[in-house]
């Protein structure tokens, strides 16, 4: 039997999981509110609130999952990518959590994980998938070989989808974070109200810097004329945006499809929550005769359970690493 705990910290969500055999037992997320304030994410604070959270974290983790620590196999953590002083908190106590447990240490490429929540529940992709992975700092289309496999195809030049909602919602007066508030507001607007450029990236690549600019002098040119436009047309102008960001996506989606003949297709990451993109992509599936797959909302965003299914594949290969490990901001696959 495997018993494997997670730690992922990151961002700002302190969060431990426990997987026994290949199944999440316990998913704790400990959110972080105090970033609300400054309409962001601080790093320094991040840090400091994770030493607050984790070892309560993983008390109330065992306690969920029924396990004793000196029944657990081993201890998988985050290493990178994401910020560095979030990331020491949770490398420095898996690393410390291990050794006093004589326990192996595993290593687990955040990006990487957020590909490998499809692994938590059914339905299940095959082998070779493209997953689209979105999120506040990355953008990037995959090929998905193999568990450990993975190749990145087409990738944001600049900024990521994630930030377009985020730089929109702070446009909009909205508070932090925006992205989900977005969302709600676009159910209730006209998708078609208004419209945003594409950029014209060759291949399968991205960008939104330019996208992020359009938006903002649309909204500050429609302010001159009317003080109240924000305000008289919030639904339509999420509505708008929102739909031109997932037509961005999933263009670049469609000819990496068809460019790999690929028909089984995923998303992961935290604008995976987008319900505009999950009914979207829904609709390639009758279109396209695309296989859909979908994580459920609590392995969207950053959480433990998906560092702890991505640990567990590591622990049955073998895949360890030493006490001399170290966070990495930037990581590669």
């Amino acid at each position: 039997m495997s018993v494997i705990l997670a730690i992922e910290s990151s961002c700002d969500e302190t969060s431990v999981a426990v997987c026994i055999n290949g199944k999440i037992t316990a998913n704790v997320i400990a959110n972080q509110t105090i970033h609300e304030n400054y309409g962001g994410v601080i790093p320094e604070l991040a840090s400091r609130v994770h030493q607050q959270n984790i070892v309560p974290a993983v008390q109330q983790a065992l306690a969920i999952a029924k396990v004793n620590k000196n029944e657990l196999s081993g201890v998988a953590f985050t290493r990178g990518p994401g910020l560095l002083g979030a990331l020491l908190v949770g490398v420095s106590f898996a690393k410390s959590f291990a050794l006093a447990l004589d326990l192996p240490l595993i290593a687990v490429n955040h990006m990487q994980a957020h590909i490998l929540a499809h692994f938590i529940d059914e339905p299940k992709p095959n082998f070779p998938f493209l997953c689209l992975t979105v999120s506040g700092g990355h953008t990037q289309i995959v090929l998905v070989k193999d568990y450990f496999d993975m190749e990145i195809v087409g990738e944001t030049l600049d900024d990521a989808a994630g930030e377009a909602f985020d730089k929109t919602a702070k446009i909009l007066s909205l508070p932090y974070p925006g992205g989900p508030l977005i969302d709600k507001y676009a159910k209730e607007g006209n998708p078609l109200a208004f419209k945003f450029p594409e950029p014209q990236i060759q291949g399968l690549n991205y960008s939104f810097s330019g996208f992020k600019t359009a938006i903002l002098y649309f909204i500050r040119d429609r302010q001159k004329e009317n003080p109240l436009f924000i305000e008289e047309n919030l639904a339509d102008i999420c509505a708008s945006v929102q739909h031109s960001i997932v037509n961005i996506l999933l263009n670049k989606l469609k000819k990496a499809a068809k460019q790999y003949q690929i028909k089984q297709i995923a998303i992961a990451g935290g604008v995976s929550a987008n319900s505009g993109l999950r009914n979207a992509l829904l609709e390639q599936k009758e279109a396209l005769g695309w296989d859909i797959f979908i994580p459920a909302f609590e392995y969207c965003t950053d959480n433990a359970g998906m560092i702890a299914i991505a640990g567990y594949h590591k622990f049955l290969a073998g895949d360890f690493i030493g006490q001399e490990v170290s966070p990495m901001a930037r990581m590669n696959f």
